[in-house]
């Protein structure tokens, strides 16, 4: 999409997450590709105020453009809905405005309005077959220019999983760490020795529980036996993402009802729901904020990815407890 003037009013719709953010990204990236002087507005949709986004689109005195993006569109209130709506219906020339909404009956008002409006759709579909799974790793290979073999691609899925984002991850730094231009069975499994020991969704866990000792020590095991850290940063941050998402579920929501609102497996929304246990707002930001930065230092930012790792596992850790 980059390179091409994008639509003026852009809504995604979708619940998979990692695919929804990259489809906001490719509608910011093609409005600068346009005019690299354009400035970004990225907004909450609970955080947005009446009369802020007449603001942001009011015709500039320069004839500057302007890119608008509302993230969690399904929390902005009916006022702002309304507003949204209507300028859906003449939207600026000068502001490429992009909506994402996870889809569902919360917002339903701003969805069939947008599109009412003749807004851009982009729809993502949720990732759930084991074939689409497999199509997906052979795609970030070929945003990469590289190739996977279909042996390979399943082996790559059986060491890390079913997660999109530690997918990704996985398939980035395995493209950044070999030259094979089509991947085989063999690298995957040379750069995934050790996994089965210990995987990235173990040391979070105990990070996330509070268990620190046996949070360091199997982030030191799992680093000497060969898992990249880009693939552990990843694992905390999806931890603490459905900490997150089960702490912004509606109280009354339970088993099933949790599981399908979340997008979850049952299991795993019950898992969370009883990790939840000993965390507070600020705690849970503390601990992504850490992360944040530890992915960051882990890709290049710092000189030593086990300190990073080992000090964003203490940040989590102590702010779990409050301390």
């Amino acid at each position: 999409m980059a390179g091409t003037d994008p639509a003026p009013v852009t809504l995604v719709v979708g619940d998979e997450e990692l695919l929804a953010e990259r489809a906001v990204s490719e509608v910011v990236a093609a409005a600068r590709a346009a005019d690299p002087s354009a400035e970004v507005h990225d907004l909450l949709g609970g955080k947005v105020t009446t009369g802020e986004l007449a603001q942001m689109t009011s015709p500039s005195l320069f004839g500057d453009r302007s890119v608008v993006v509302i993230r969690s569109a399904q929390d902005l209130p009916k006022d702002v809905i309304t507003e949204i709506v209507a300028y859906a219906k003449q939207p600026s020339d000068d502001t490429v405005l992009v909506l994402a909404h996870p889809g569902g009956v919360k917002g339903k008002a701003l969805v069939d309005g947008v599109k009412k409006a003749g807004a851009k759709v982009i729809t993502i579909s949720k990732v759930t077959k084991a074939g689409e799974r497999l199509e997906f790793v052979k795609g970030e290979f070929r945003r990469a220019g590289r190739k996977i073999s279909g042996d390979a691609a399943q082996a790559l899925l059986d060491a890390v999983g079913n997660d999109l984002r530690e997918l990704a991850a996985a398939c980035s730094q395995l493209a950044f760490d070999t030259e094979d231009k089509t991947i085989s069975a063999a690298a995957v499994a040379r750069y995934h020795k050790g996994r089965a020991e210990v995987t990235g969704f173990n040391v979070a866990d105990s990070a996330i529980e509070g268990r620190l000792a046996e949070a360091l020590e199997q982030v030191r095991w799992a680093l000497g036996t060969g898992v990249a850290p880009v693939l552990l940063v990843s694992a905390l941050a999806n931890g603490l993402r459905s900490l997150a998402k089960v702490a912004g579920a509606p109280r009354n929501l339970r088993g099933p009802q949790l599981a399908s609102q979340l997008g979850m497996p049952p299991w795993k929304a019950d898992r969370v729901k009883r990790q939840l246990n000993g965390w507070g707002p600020e705690g849970l930001s503390r601990a992504i904020q850490a992360v944040a930065t530890a992915d960051e230092q882990v890709k290049g930012g710092g000189a030593d990815p086990a300190y990073a790792l080992e000090h964003a596992i203490q940040v989590i850790v102590s702010s779990r407890t409050g301390r």
